[in-house]
């Protein structure tokens, strides 16, 4: 299963406190997967639309304790693909199909309001805090999706209408997050790419377990990246140390050559001869092996001075 079901199977197990949140989760199924079928005899049906069991049992379970109505439940199997199968809910009652639909402000009283639904979100809906988060966690069950955080960090609602696409985006960034639109073919994506602000937003519909198994991804992709980086500096580091170093001994071996290092100074011999003996050493370790014992800019120095009378050799200025 993936993490997208997974975690909207985890958001269909949420109890609702108070009517007014499941009329907001309501409203916002009605706009992102909500059919509207017109009839003869100015008969009108409401229709959902899912892949998801549990999504089912939501949509199901909010219309029977909101309005306590004759609601059919079909399962269409989707025999193309070996894809899931298509749950089917219906509200046959025409006076309820209206009353829901007005109720969530998709029309209103007016008939000929049906060829011209309301995908604005009326302001009652969401006015409260718990309302504006239901709204939200139905959005994602309607039309949202996440990618795998092992993968990527991608959280994005998909509808079919600019004005819902806006007003979804605006009730997210209402909590301090920054969502985007993007169009989509002819469809308008609200989307969330940060991994932090996903995390947020999963806390805010009620998605902890979601949560807490994508912060557990996140800690250990950080783990995963540090220790990259950190071999990675350790690996370019030990480059530079062996490069310089061959360099090094390759100019003490001319200088010996051509002069013999006896001749040199005291003190560009000791360390000639200490780096010879140990090419494998830092800059810095070569310093503690010194009597006395020097800094890392000291020994630099001193092979910069050996590097001098090895170019003098080659008769290069």
């Amino acid at each position: 299963m993936s993490f997208s079901s997974t975690t909207k199977n985890e958001l269909s197990r949420i109890q609702f406190n108070e009517d007014c949140c499941a009329l907001a989760e309501l409203a916002a199924l009605v706009r992102m997967n909500g059919t509207i079928q017109i009839m003869g005899m100015k008969k009108i049906n409401l229709k959902f639309t899912t892949e998801n069991a549990a999504i089912a049992r939501r949509i199901f379970s909010i219309l029977k304790t909101i309005y306590n109505t004759d609601v059919e439940v079909m399962v269409r199997r989707n025999r193309q693909l070996k894809k899931n199968n298509n749950y089917l809910i219906v509200v046959n009652d025409k006076e309820v199909s209206k009353k829901i639909l007005e109720d969530v402000g998709f029309i209103n009283n007016d008939n000929a309001s049906f060829f011209n639904p309301q995908y604005k979100i009326p302001s009652n809906i969401i006015s409260k805090r718990c309302c504006r988060r239901s709204y939200v966690r139905g959005a994602f069950l309607g039309g949202g999706s996440i990618s795998n955080p092992e993968k990527t960090y991608h959280l994005e609602f998909v509808t079919n209408n600019e004005e819902h696409a806006k007003d979804l985006s605006d009730i997210i960034n209402s909590f301090e997050l920054h969502s985007k639109i993007v169009i989509r073919k002819d469809n308008y994506v609200v989307y969330i790419k940060e991994g932090e602000q996903i995390v947020d937003l999963l806390n805010i519909i009620g998605a902890h377990q979601a949560l807490l198994k994508l912060e557990d991804i996140r800690v250990l992709k950080d783990v995963r990246n540090n220790i990259n980086r950190i071999v990675n500096c350790e690996t370019a580091n030990l480059g530079k140390t062996i490069d310089a170093s061959m360099r090094q001994i390759e100019q003490i071996e001319l200088i010996k050559q051509k002069m013999g290092l006896n001749k040199l100074p005291t003190n560009l011999r000791e360390i000639a001869e200490i780096r010879l003996e140990n090419p494998d050493a830092s800059l810095k370790e070569i310093g503690t092996m010194l009597n006395p014992a020097i800094g890392k800019s000291g020994v630099n120095h001193r092979f910069r001075k050996l590097e001098e009378l090895a170019e003098e050799l080659r008769g290069v200025k």
